[in-house]
């Protein structure tokens, strides 16, 4: 019993191997870099060198494996959109996306399921509307992105034996990595605030909560299509910063304007942190996941007032 996954070296994509790892599942982490992974991840997973568009050396991993999980893509907000940049973005989603289902559709045994990574960014800003599975996609270059990555695998539907789920990832909050490490630094300092009008809504979710969701979906065969991977509560922004600083003991008083994230980020500042989306989990809850962190108080003060590693 084995599991693939790309983008293994990654915020959830490690985590996942160590979760696997545990239970004893023989895990495959396709990397850029497999010395480096390797020395990462440690024994959680053997890594694989890939060029993030074929299957050469590691087209028999696929062949029986429990899962696919599919997390590849450049880090959407490591840098300036240049020109450059988003075509970086969009191809390494839609190259990897490509490559996967490519190996799978060529497997003798085909994998049982296969786990693409998405976001809520496909969404786009939608202001105070309520977004659920059956929204319709949104504008802008995200949304767009999104939309070709899901589009990248979808051939794999097709393919008998395969259930293929689409997890459209909210702002994933952890202790060591992802966004709430990027905030932390300014409460740290007296100093933080909401950004932007505070007005906008953000749809959030637990590090832990991925992770099982992720194991939830493996082990409930009916799953399948879509799910949207947040917590039951989003929060306004405002709100989210007012958490923090109460999970932390600072205060919230210093707001960072609307014009600076513009000049400072751009058209990715537009689109990630002025952005609103008030995204509902509902398929995820019918199907009968529970969430261990659904209110953000608790989920933010077991990340910053405890010895976990998330």
């Amino acid at each position: 019993m084995h599991i693939v996954i790309t983008g293994g070296t990654g915020f959830i994509g490690s985590r996942l191997c160590k979760h696997f790892s545990d239970q004893g599942i023989q895990v495959y982490a396709l990397t850029r870099n497999a010395a480096r992974g390797q020395a990462q991840l440690g024994d959680t997973a053997e890594c694989l060198q890939w060029d993030g568009k074929s299957s050469d050396g590691w087209q028999d991993k696929i062949d029986g494996a429990l899962a696919v999980i599919n997390l590849a893509g450049a880090n959407v907000a490591e840098r300036r959109w240049s020109d450059e940049y988003k075509r970086i973005i969009m191809d390494s989603r839609v190259n990897a996306g490509q490559a996967i289902t490519a190996a799978i559709q060529a497997a003798k045994k085909k994998p049982k399921l296969l786990l693409q990574a998405s976001a809520t960014g496909i969404y786009g800003s939608r202001d105070d509307e309520i977004l659920s599975e059956e929204s319709s996609y949104g504008e802008g270059f995200l949304a767009d992105v999104v939309k070709a990555w899901e589009e990248s695998v979808s051939p794999a539907k097709s393919i008998k034996g395969v259930r293929v789920v689409f997890m459209r990832i909210g702002v994933v909050l952890g202790k060591e990595d992802g966004a709430l490490k990027k905030m932390l630094l300014p409460f740290k300092m007296f100093v933080g605030g909401p950004v932007g009008s505070g007005k906008q809504w953000l749809s959030w979710i637990h590090i832990m909560d991925v992770i099982n969701a992720v194991q939830f979906f493996i082990d409930n065969k009916k799953t399948a299509d879509v799910y949207n991977l947040v917590s039951p509560n989003p929060v306004r922004m405002k709100e989210f910063s007012e958490t923090v600083g109460r999970a932390l003991s600072r205060p919230s008083w210093l707001p960072v304007p609307d014009f600076a994230v513009k000049l400072l980020f751009q058209e990715m500042g537009n689109e990630t942190v002025l952005s609103s989306q008030k995204v509902l989990s509902n398929r995820l809850q019918e199907d009968g996941f529970k969430f261990r962190y659904p209110d953000l108080l608790p989920a933010l003060d077991h990340l910053l007032n405890s010895d976990v590693t998330a």
